[in-house]
C-alpha cells in the first residue's frame, strides 16, 4: 500500500500507467475512495491510464487515508491533500481528472495553484442549486459515522467544517462562481443531470470558464466509445511537449 503522509494527515494512493501524469479524483462525496470509480459508466481512469500515468487517491476520512476533523477544515484542506500528494510524486504539473465532488476539487486547484494544472476533465460536478439541504444531510450522515473515529472532534470541529463545506452561495462549493472566468487551463465537462449533480453547474462551469467544452450525451451505452475518445484526444492535444 502507497501512503503519502504530510503533518497529521495520511493519504493511500496507487498509480496506474505510464505518461504525462494525470491526478484523479473519484466520484462518493465525501467516500471517495479509489473503489469508487466503480460507480462511472466505464473504467475512466482505466481508460486514461493507456496513455497516462495516473494517480488515484482516497480523499482524506475516506477509505484508508485518514486526518483529524478541526472547525477550519475545509475544500483547502482537501486541496493541501492534492498539492502535497503531486509533491511527494515529484510532479510539477498535471492533468486532473474527477468525477463528482472531483469537479469541487479541480475547481479549488485551478483557482489555488493554476501552475500545477495543464488541464481539467470534470465529469457531472456537483453544485448548489436547490438542494442545499441534501448536501447538509449527507453530511451530517457522513459525520454521524465518522464521529465514533474523532474523539479529539468537538461538535463545533463538526460543524465549522460542515459550513466550510456546503454554507457558500457558490454554484461549485469550493470557489466563488467569479473565479471560474480566471480559470486558465482548458477543460473538458460533461453535464450532470440528477440532484447532487444538476446540470446548472455543468452549464455554468461551461459557460463561463474562458476554454471550456461542455459533453451533454456521454452516460448512456451509445455514447461510451466517443466520450471516451473525447477524453482521450482532450488529453493528447493539452499535454505538454516533451
Amino acid at each position: 500500500m502507497s501512503v503519502m503522509e504530510h503533518g497529521d494527515v495520511r493519504i493511500h494512493f496507487e498509480e496506474i500507467g505510464e505518461g504525462f501524469p494525470v491526478l484523479a479524483f473519484a466520484p462518493g462525496g465525501l467516500r471517495s475512495t479509489i473503489e469508487a470509480w466503480s460507480y462511472a459508466p466505464w473504467d475512466v481512469p482505466g481508460a486514461v491510464s493507456v496513455d497516462h500515468r495516473v494517480v488515484l487517491m482516497d480523499q482524506r476520512h475516506a477509505g484508508q487515508s485518514s486526518a483529524p476533523v478541526r472547525a477550519a477544515d475545509g475544500w483547502d484542506s482537501y486541496t493541501a491533500d492534492h498539492l502535497a500528494l503531486l509533491d511527494h510524486l515529484g510532479i510539477e504539473r498535471c492533468h486532473l481528472l474527477g468525477m463528482c465532488i472531483g469537479g469541487s476539487f479541480i475547481a479549488n486547484l485551478l483557482a489555488t495553484a493554476p501552475d500545477r494544472v495543464a488541464s481539467a476533465v470534470c465529469l457531472q460536478p456537483i453544485g448548489l442549486d436547490g438542494n442545499r439541504d441534501a448536501f447538509l444531510g449527507r453530511f451530517d450522515e457522513f459525520a454521524a459515522e465518522e464521529a465514533p473515529n474523532h474523539p479529539e472532534a468537538s461538535e463545533a470541529d463538526w460543524q465549522g467544517f460542515r459550513q466550510n463545506l456546503y454554507g457558500s452561495d457558490h454554484t461549485l462549493w469550493s470557489v466563488p462562481d467569479t473565479a471560474v472566468a480566471g480559470f486558465g487551463a482548458p477543460l473538458l465537462v460533461f453535464a450532470g443531470g440528477d440532484e447532487p449533480h444538476p446540470a446548472s453547474a455543468s452549464a455554468m462551469l461551461a459557460d463561463v470558464a474562458p476554454q471550456a467544452t461542455l459533453v451533454e450525451r456521454w452516460k448512456a451505452e451509445e455514447y461510451h466509445d466517443a466520450a471516451r475518445e473525447s477524453i482521450a484526444s482532450f488529453l493528447s492535444v493539452h499535454t505538454p511537449l516533451g
